[in-house]
């Protein structure tokens, strides 16, 4: 562990969690070897990190070190970047050159992105894996090199591989050994870490006051999902330290500075937080209509309830609709009186007295009740308001708590209490 630590300070890594242990270990084991590695994570979680602990720690480490993103290669010069070109063998080639594999002779190159690479590249590759030997674009000459090469992806190559987008053959020969990196979500408890290392560290370049950070402000951060990862949190933390000039910061404002992220733009596979930050605007508003129409289902679950209890009830003259519209009378008496009972509006439906008693008002007479009047039609934004409004009262303006009672995000009620002035 000792050992895992002292390469965690050198290559300035930082965080506890086993996964992450766990990567740096495998790394540490495959060092001395000259094994390929194929190193697995999304963008931003320290991937070439990874492949420098490797090379560092290998026999190869006095000789060269090379990073190339596949990705950033365009598909009609990656060959002659990887093996280099003979002159003339193109219409720009005016001169011979050496691709990286021969400049690299007895060193590692780390291949960033390598789903990115194209077919006909990828069966280069695969020569000099497995043979050493490769050609350079325009030449018939066979040439020899001793290179280590580490592959790095965010991509299923497998997946890749039964679209024909990547050789499988390729794959199997590059996972040799596979080291997974863990995407931030999934190690959340090093977020504090990561912020205070971040903190200090921008804090000292710019020769700002560093901030500091509730404890609800850090729950926030820890629940957001980091599409991407690191990279994206130091981002996120600079751009507070600059902007922001209290230096405390709430959890208001980290929610204020927290991207938009759609539900269907979540890394997939990823477990969605308990309280998303923010939503598009389609989903918060959603979010209550569901509330409403949930209250709307209990009501017309009372309503069956009563079509079943006048179904053993026989009133001469009335027919009762299965389904029937709402009315609101202010106060209307039912009697057991046919002449009475055929002025009846059908649409208005009554029940006998075992019914909670507070739905109705007993009359003199056993089997005559009259019916509340219901009120005043509110609409969908009074609703809302009164929703809000009583959940604040009933957690003592506790937000989180509010929010989560009432089924929306923090960042959604945080909104709502603005709009409807309810501070």
């Amino acid at each position: 562990m000792s050992k895992i630590q002292d390469i965690k300070n050198k290559f300035e890594i930082v965080g506890n969690h086993p996964s992450l242990i766990n990567a740096l270990e495998i790394a540490v084991k495959v060092a001395p070897t000259d094994i390929t590695a194929l190193i697995l994570g999304e963008s931003g979680v320290g991937k070439e990190a990874i492949s420098k602990i490797i090379h560092s720690l290998s026999k190869r480490k006095h000789n060269n070190f090379i990073a190339i993103n596949c990705g950033a290669i365009p598909a009609g010069t990656i060959d002659s970047e990887l093996f280099g070109h003979e002159k003339g063998s193109f219409t720009s080639a005016v001169d011979s050159r050496k691709g990286y594999f021969e400049t690299v002779d007895g060193g590692t190159i780390f291949l960033d992105e390598v789903g990115e690479m194209p077919l006909e590249t990828q069966s280069r590759l695969l020569r000099v894996l497995e043979s050493g030997e490769f050609i350079k674009v325009g030449s018939s000459k066979v040439q020899k090199t001793n290179v280590r090469v580490i592959a790095a992806t965010n991509r299923d190559l497998l997946s890749y591989a039964r679209e024909g987008k990547f050789r499988e053959d390729l794959y199997y020969r590059l996972s040799t050994v596979t080291i997974k990196m863990p995407p931030l979500r999934d190690r959340a408890t090093d977020i504090p870490m990561l912020f205070a290392r971040f903190v200090s560290d921008i804090s000292d370049k710019y020769s700002i006051p560093p901030i500091e950070i509730t404890h609800e402000a850090m729950e926030q951060m820890q629940m957001f999902p980091w599409p991407g990862n690191i990279r994206q949190l130091r981002n996120f933390v600079e751009q507070i330290c600059i902007l922001e000039a209290d230096r405390l910061l709430e959890a208001d404002t980290v929610i204020k500075y927290l991207p938009d992220l759609p539900k269907d733009k979540y890394p997939k596979g990823s477990v969605l937080p308990a309280v998303l930050p923010q939503q598009t605007d389609f989903t918060n508003e959603r979010e209550i209509m569901y509330q409403y129409l949930s209250d709307i289902k209990s009501q017309l679950n009372n309503i069956q309830t009563m079509l079943i209890n006048l179904a053993g009830v026989n009133f001469q003259g009335f027919n009762a609709n299965p389904i029937m519209p709402l009315h609101n009378p202010n106060k209307l008496l039912m009697t057991g009186n046919t002449e009475e009972n055929s002025n009846i509006n059908p649409q208005i439906i009554y029940a006998k007295s075992n019914r909670r008693q507070d739905d109705y008002v007993n009359n003199t007479d056993e089997d005559e009740f009259i019916q509340k009047p219901i009120g005043n039609v509110v609409s969908l934004q009074d609703h809302e308001r009164e929703l809000i409004k009583k959940s604040l009262t009933k957690h003592q303006g506790k937000r989180k708590l509010a929010a989560k009672e009432l089924g929306i995000s923090e960042r959604t009620l945080y909104r709502k209490i603005k709009e409807y002035d309810l501070q």
